[in-house]
């Protein structure tokens, strides 16, 4: 895989990037945001490994004008930011994933090779158009649409919806939910599940006068397009 690297601390950029190196990955390492911003937009790339504190630009500001420009490359987030707020922020900005420092680099090594299994399967697999009642997303150009009217999704509440789509009139909990969009064990103190489908709803919703994503109270969500 094609690995973009934003580390600034020379130590630990050099053991993530001579790793990932011998595992056989091609790494272009940078050590300030701008430079990665920059590479981010004008080539391509299967995962994007980004620190939160750096100079110039800050990781979280990196990912937020990466996803601004429509960019769905699956990104982890390493920092020493950790705690749960942390994460949360990271995840609500467009970060696929998490690692908090210190880190094995076992751990990173596994969990870059997931996302780009996931991004693969995306660009690969047979599946690339998903359509319930009048909806419709495009896995390969990142789009949806409703009533042959685009909808403007950030890449989170695409995978949220795609992961609706999927189990189409089927019951998903919330740490389902958490699992399959944000990677993410149970976490009682996160309302980034709930945070998200209000957005989502207010995207696919409130403009067509209806209801699609219900709420089952007691166990999670159910997607139930019009037909």
């Amino acid at each position: 895989m094609k690995i973009l690297l934003l580390e600034d601390d020379e130590e630990i950029g050099k053991w993530v990037s001579d790793g990932l190196t011998r595992a056989g990955h091609v790494i272009d390492w940078h050590k300030n945001g701008r430079d990665v911003l920059i590479a981010a937009t004008t080539q391509d790339f299967d995962v994007m490994i980004l620190d939160r504190m750096t100079p110039e630009l800050d990781g979280m500001s990196v990912l937020k004008a990466v996803r601004a420009s429509k960019n769905t490359t699956p990104a982890l987030f390493l920092t020493a930011l950790g705690d749960v707020d942390d994460r949360v922020e990271g995840l609500q900005a467009g970060a696929d994933d998490y690692l908090p420092k210190p880190f094995a680099f076992s751990e990173l090594e596994a969990r870059v090779a997931v996302l780009g299994r996931r991004a693969s399967d995306v660009t690969t697999g047979e599946v690339t158009k998903l359509t319930a009642g009048d909806i419709s997303l495009d896995l390969l150009k990142q789009r949806c649409s409703r009533q042959g009217q685009d909808i403007d999704l950030n890449a989170k509440e695409f995978r949220l919806l795609e992961a609706f789509m999927r189990s189409n009139g089927r019951v998903l909990t919330r740490n389902m939910l958490l699992e399959k969009v944000w990677d993410m064990n149970f976490d009682p103190t996160t309302s980034v599940v709930e945070t998200h489908i209000s957005r989502l709803r207010g995207k696919i919703e409130k403009p067509f006068g209806d209801s699609v994503i219900k709420t089952m109270r007691g166990a999670g969500y159910i997607f139930e397009p019009t037909s």
